[in-house]
């Protein structure tokens, strides 16, 4: 089994009203626990971010949208973005990126 990374992007933004706070939720749950034992990593959201360029500027936020990551083990990268299609992000109009890890 090889580790994926998924990276959700996206706006970032989580609804207000507590019962769509639970509905976000319960779909990110009803996911994670389809996925079952593949799960090696929930992730966590990220917060605040600020971007470090070449030229050692520095800019609050960040460029790709990152909005959190997760780790999943995967017989190969197509079953890991079969995973993937399933992703609560993706209701809200985010995306996610899957890239294979390299062990070194």
């Amino acid at each position: 089994m090889t580790k994926y990374v998924f990276s959700y992007h996206g706006d970032g933004e989580m609804p207000s009203d507590p019962a769509a706070i639970e509905e976000v939720m319960q779909a990110w749950g009803a996911w994670f626990g389809g996925l079952g034992d593949a799960v090696v990593d929930g992730g966590n959201p990220f917060g605040a971010t600020r971007s470090v360029a070449s030229d050692g500027s520095v800019t609050d936020g960040n460029a790709a949208r990152l909005t959190g990551y997760s780790i999943v083990n995967a017989d190969s990268l197509d079953a890991a973005v079969a995973m993937a299609k399933g992703c609560p992000v993706l209701g809200g109009g985010g995306s996610v990126s899957v890239s294979e890890t390299i062990d070194m």
